[in-house]
Formats: structure tokens, sequence, C-alpha cells
């Protein structure tokens, strides 16, 4: 007779999440003051209670999906334990909440360092930042390593609410010296052999543009740079090493001095923006979505 999951035992799942976190099953036994045995036999336990394998044996080992989805559940459940300690004065309550929020380089380097001096002092906050493409947030949330991302998608992760944020806009450009050199003529012919910057492999935005402009499957030129900052990317066009597309913001003081030419100026990219979070009653939470929401309504278009 099949028999009807009605709980996760907590202790196996705080195990579960020990073990993602350190790696191994002896560090997370290390971790917990327990002996490894008693570690891979509430993992056991947990995955025969759930009829799913939970993490694939490697090192370090890693959640599989349904894993992560307990993982999340651990991640969430512990902070509603320490926002319920904080509020029942218990030891400890007087410690900083730590909220771990995904971010991708273009937002943290124009206008998202500005939610921080947003949030109010009470609860007393400190962030733990991770830097990753708008596309790949999502994915960092939906393993639990973060409690809320800027993203891309407006598919909202399991577990979480998602609300849009507004549109950054970015601006192809280049150096004036670069651009006489290079992109001289037909402009569309041209984008496709000048060599390109790209904030990483995984960076399709200079492509997309060249994609659309010319109605094609043609990307931008294999020639290209990879430049993984948001400031470095600037100083890269500016310097000439190619063209690119920049956050609007961050080119515009280079284009009214003259460092920067626009190459399409009515073919501006926008980039739509999404706040995904737990959905979870914390107070941290709840402060740090308010002055996201702020941060960007004075910053992105809507």
């Amino acid at each position: 007779m099949k028999t009807e999951l009605t709980e996760l035992p907590l202790d196996q799942v705080r195990t579960l999440l020990a073990v993602v976190d350190e790696g191994t099953f002896d560090a997370a036994a290390a971790a917990l003051h327990v002996t490894p045995s008693a570690v891979s036999q509430r993992v056991k336990a947990l995955e025969q209670r759930t009829g799913r394998v939970l993490l694939v044996r490697t090192k370090p080992v890693r959640p599989t999906e349904s894993g992560e989805v307990v993982v999340r559940f651990a991640r969430q459940l512990a902070r509603l334990e320490r926002d319920a300690r904080a509020e029942l004065g218990l030891s400890g309550a007087g410690e900083a909440t730590r909220v771990s929020v995904a971010v991708n380089a273009d937002s943290l380097a124009t206008w998202f360092l500005g939610v921080l001096t947003r949030v109010p002092q009470e609860p007393r906050l400190c962030f733990e930042l991770r830097r990753e493409d708008e596309s790949r947030t999502a994915t960092l949330l939906r393993e639990g390593l973060v409690m809320a991302a800027v993203t891309s998608s407006p598919d909202a992760v399991a577990g979480c609410s998602v609300r849009s944020l507004g549109r950054m806009r970015y601006l192809a450009a280049a150096s004036p010296e670069f651009a006489e050199r290079h992109l001289g003529g037909s402009l569309r012919e041209a984008l496709v052999r000048a060599p390109v910057m790209a904030f990483d492999r995984s960076d399709d935005l200079q492509d997309a543009f060249v994609r659309r402009l010319l109605h094609s499957r043609t990307g931008a030129s294999a020639v290209r740079h990879h430049v993984p900052t948001s400031e470095g990317f600037l100083a890269s066009v500016v310097a000439g090493l190619g063209w690119g597309l920049i956050p609007e913001t961050q080119a515009e003081p280079f284009l009214a001095d003259g460092r920067l030419v626009q190459l399409a100026p009515d073919r501006p990219v926008d980039v739509p923006l999404y706040w995904q979070q737990w959905k979870l009653d914390s107070p941290a939470l709840v402060a740090v979505t308010e002055a996201v929401t702020a941060a960007a309504s004075g910053t992105l278009r809507r």
C-alpha cells in the first residue's frame, strides 16, 4: 500500500541542506556535530520518504531537481526561524539579517547599489550580492542559493512572486576613432566584421542586435573581446577596443563629450527586468523589495 507523505522531518531537511552547503557528507557531519553515518542515514530516509533521489553523489555533491526543491524549502525555513527568533527577542536577535540577492552586472553598476541606501536601518540587514547575467539569476533563485533576484524572466520560479521593475535601455556605441576605422560605409555590413565587445561567452546582446538590424541569423563579428565587468566593458569601448551595447545611463556622459558616438540612434535595445523573491512574510524581504522597486522606478524606463 502506498504511504502518503504527510511531512518533511526537519532534522532530515536541515541535514540535506548541510550536505549541499558543505559539499560532502563528512564535512556536513562535522558542521552538524554528528557522525557521517548519521548524515547518510538521514539523507537516505528523506529520499525514501519523498520517493526521489535528492543528491547526486559527486564531489562536491549537488542536488537533483527534486533536491533543489527541498534545499529551497530548507533555506526558507531557516529564514522564517531567524525572523521568529528576532521578533521573540531570543538570543541572536541583535544580529544583522543576511539577505542574499542575485543581480546582473549592469544593474549593479548603474542603479542597484542605490537600493542599499534606501533600506531602513531597522531591521538591521547585511547584503550578500551575487553577480550573474540577468538571464541566469533565476537559476540561483530556483536552486535556493538566493532569496531574491533581478532577472529578465517574467515567469515566476516555483515558490516565488514576480513583479516588473522596468526596462534597461542599451545604446550601440563606439569611439569616434573606432567608428571611422571600422564602421565606414554600410553599418549593417560593417558590424558583422568589426571587432565587438562581449561581457562573457554567454553574452548574446550584441549578436541579437546585429540579427535584428540585418533581419537575418547573422550575428556580430567572430573577432570579439570578453570583458566581464560593466565598468571594464565601458572603458574598453571608450578605448576603441571594439563596439558594444552600453547602458544608457553609462553612455550618456561619454556621448555628450564626444568620447563615444552612437551607431544606430533609432535602434536602442530595451531589456525588461523583473524582481523575483521568495513568497515569505519576512520583514527583511519586505524592506528590500520596497527599496528595490523605489530605486528602479527612478532609473529604469517604464
